[in-house]
């Protein structure tokens, strides 16, 4: 049976319709209904009184590892790598994810109420990523937003120390832009064998002959040709500065969709990155210096990318605890974006990046209702969320 809510008295802060003092929201499991002052309660609705308090879109986190990576069990809760072949495509983050991993629960602590998780980055091809909001329930299938969601790449030192450390390919940077650009090639002949079979099967159906046999399917490369099709982008782990070039040259190569991830070094070449049209999901900044392409992490370097116009994204990596995302804004006001500019960067930049701004990232009629209450302004470090809703139901936050 569904539930309509209401929440009045609010201080709406909405990406797209900017600030609502004294505002209405009327929602329920299928949606926002209406948003807005002077908004008319349905009899029968729940009333939430927000008594003047801020009330958001839930926040998105674009690249994290939740759920694929248990650190509490050691060995056992290690399942995001497959660190045994550099390319593996066909690898489905959603067969790895735990919807009981600790971690989960600290999700909606943060007010993210969406995620997009996968594969890490031992591989030059680690697998499929995947978007799921915490809802508390058991069965990933009914955490699902969209599967997949990108093809997980990685640049730099992770896939060349996991591999060269075992003598295999690849042992340099060289090696990891050609395995990729290799397996690209591999997709686009796999291509073009379906498309000349497709082209021998019509033609045989018009002479009344029998059908030619068809290719033999490969899993790999058929998300390898989703790719190449643009139905999604890759997501591109890139630290340094020419790897995020080396990145967007094959892209260009190959015509495909792109997201940087990480971005570390893309203050010094913003302008190269905002001409080429790729976002970046920059992060994790809250970190310790882990090795040495990410020396200079800082959020300098969002302050750069976006006013270069490169659209942005923050995101924690799963390396800070999701609890603590709301400080991701705060901190990008610290060096220099405005509130609103950092507010969209976890909010509607995520949501177009990932390819659901249809659905969620601000507060508007036909959107999930995915619905932040917090206790202050959400930019003030001691504000909290007090009630969250996830598609119009309430989460569970102790």
């Amino acid at each position: 049976m569904t539930t309509v809510r209401a929440i009045r008295n609010a201080i709406i802060m909405c990406p797209v319709q900017g600030i609502i003092e004294n505002g209405t929201i009327v929602f329920d499991e299928s949606g926002i209904r209406d948003v807005g002052t002077d908004i008319a309660i349905p009899d029968g609705a729940e009333v939430i009184d927000a008594d003047g308090r801020y009330v958001t879109p839930g926040f998105i986190d674009a690249h994290t590892h939740q759920g694929l990576f248990d650190g509490s069990i050691g060995w056992a809760g290690q399942d995001g790598n497959e660190s045994v072949n550099p390319v593996t495509p066909e690898l489905r983050g959603i067969d790895s994810f735990n919807p009981f991993e600790p971690s989960l629960k600290e999700v909606v602590k943060g007010g993210v109420t969406c995620i997009n998780t996968g594969p890490g980055s031992a591989n030059v091809i680690g697998g499929q990523t995947f978007i799921i909001k915490p809802t508390g329930s058991g069965i990933v299938d009914e955490m699902l937003v969209m599967a997949p969601s990108g093809l997980k790449v990685a640049l730099g030192e992770n896939p060349k120390r996991v591999h060269g450390n075992e003598k295999r390919s690849p042992a340099t940077r060289m090696a990891v832009a050609a395995l990729l650009r290799k397996t690209l090639t591999d997709g686009q002949n796999y291509l073009n064998e379906w498309t000349a079979y497709g082209e021998k099967a019509r033609e045989a159906k018009k002479k009344g002959e029998a059908p030619p046999a068809p290719p033999k399917k490969n899993l790999g490369l058929e998300v390898i040709a989703m790719v190449l099709k643009r139905e999604i982008p890759l997501h591109a782990h890139a630290h340094r500065a020419d790897d995020i070039a080396t990145i967007i040259r094959i892209a260009k190569e190959f015509n495909i969709g792109l997201v940087i991830i990480h971005c570390t070094e893309g203050h010094k070449i913003a302008d190269f990155i905002a001409n080429a049209g790729v976002p970046a999901v920059v992060g994790p900044t809250m970190f310790w210096v882990s090795k040495p392409e990410t020396r200079e992490r800082s959020f300098e370097t969002v302050v750069k990318l976006v006013r270069a116009g490169v659209k942005v994204a923050l995101q924690t990596d799963s390396l800070t605890p999701m609890l603590h995302f709301q400080l991701l804004p705060m901190y990008a006001v610290k060096y220099g974006l405005t509130k609103d500019e950092a507010f969209r960067c976890v909010t509607m930049n995520p949501a177009e990046i990932l390819g659901i701004e249809n659905r969620v990232g601000s507060l508007e009629p036909g959107k999930d209702a995915d619905i932040v209450i917090w206790s202050g302004d959400p930019f003030d470090f001691y504000s909290k969320p007090e009630s969250v809703f996830i598609n119009g139901s309430p989460a569970e936050i102790e």
